[in-house]
């Protein structure tokens, strides 16, 4: 690899590392695991458990894509989509869910939602999805 290139491969890196990418869901594997998944590809992944804690968090408004599970205990998903657009946070958000109607679909979507994803989910699609909503090639 030539010197340009790897300045290329580098500063590609440092964007990645740069977005944060939260991850909001009550259950503890999907978390962990999600959060592996996206800092191994780069990103700098904040977890959370519940959509309380991430608008207490400092990263509420420092995230650069939000992947929102439907249903947790407290705030669900789409209170809390429908909470950061009242308040001016248009942050894109990837929704994931294993008991979504068709009608939570699209809420979701028609809310401003980029994506609804069902789990499970390849990490392949997850990390197209992200890319997408952050606008970056796949």
């Amino acid at each position: 690899m030539n010197g340009l290139a790897e300045d290329e491969e580098m500063n590609g890196k440092k964007m990645l590392e740069d977005l944060v990418v939260s991850i909001v869901d009550d259950n503890v594997s999907v978390r962990r695991s999600t959060r592996r998944l996206l800092r191994s590809s780069g990103f700098r992944a904040e977890a959370f458990a519940s959509a309380e804690e991430f608008l207490d968090s400092e990263w509420a408004g420092a995230t650069a894509c939000l992947i929102l599970d439907l249903r947790m205990t407290g705030m669900n998903g789409l209170e809390l989509q429908r909470h950061l657009s009242q308040n001016g946070n248009r942050v894109p958000i990837i929704f994931l869910s294993a008991h979504a109607s068709e009608e939570d679909e699209r809420s979701a979507l028609n809310a401003g939602a980029v994506q609804f994803l069902r789990k499970p989910i390849s990490k392949e699609a997850l990390l197209s999805a992200i890319r997408d909503a952050l606008g970056m090639p796949s």
